[in-house]
């Protein structure tokens, strides 16, 4: 359906309108529209394997009982450095992670987040503005972060529901635990910028020609 709506803008409209960069945009387009049947097959695929694997662990008590072990120490481990870090993320305030039983409904048990940001008695995520969501979410990925360490770690706009001051607490928290692990950090805050080793960003000095730029601010300050 994506290639012929597009056939048929081409048709009215003429290729020659189209600027390089929505000519990119239409590879990619079509390169989706080839691989999606491919990206489904292994997605069944893995579910069925899903299955098996959690049908094998209902038959061995054993087993279940490794994991239900192991689930509880990384549980108890990520529980504490998320407390830990709200607290830096949120002055004032705090965090912690909660056990949620099955509900009558044969619902699946999890996990429920909750923070208290300073000066409010909220704790439910769905009750917190955008940026306190976000600064939520922050501090459970790095509670993960602590709790099974990764030599580099890609974060893809993060903080872009941030202002100016959360921000200075987010990129704080990146210098905290940069001598554990290395950043990699897609942004378009300049705070965030400010505090990079190095910067990598994409120019087009010619008409649907990408170069990738990088600029080292600690060796030039």
């Amino acid at each position: 359906m994506v290639i012929w709506g597009l056939n048929f803008v081409f048709a009215k409209w003429g290729l020659a309108q189209f600027p390089p960069i929505f000519m990119m945009g239409l590879r990619w387009a079509i390169v989706a529209a080839v691989l999606l049947p491919f990206v489904r097959m292994p997605r069944k695929k893995l579910a069925g394997i899903l299955r098996n694997v959690g049908a094998a662990i209902a038959e061995d008590p054993a087993v279940q009982a490794s994991m239900d072990e192991r689930f509880e120490e990384t549980f108890a481990a990520v529980e504490r450095n998320f407390a830990e870090v709200a607290a830096a993320l949120f002055p004032g305030g705090e965090g912690r992670l909660r056990l949620t039983e099955p509900g009558a409904d044969d619902e699946e048990p999890g996990i429920e987040v909750e923070l208290r940001p300073a000066g409010k008695r909220v704790t439910r995520l769905s009750l917190l503005s955008g940026g306190e969501k976000a600064l939520g979410a922050i501090a459970f990925l790095f509670a993960l972060f602590l709790a099974r360490p990764c030599p580099f770690y890609l974060l893809d706009e993060v903080e872009a529901a941030l202002d100016d001051t959360n921000i200075g607490r987010f990129v704080e928290l990146l210098r905290r635990y940069s001598d554990r692990a290395q950043f990699v950090v897609i942004t378009h805050q300049k705070r965030t910028m400010e505090a990079a080793d190095t910067l990598y960003g994409i120019t087009m000095e010619q008409a649907g020609v990408s170069k990738v730029v990088s600029v080292r601010l600690r060796a030039a300050a």
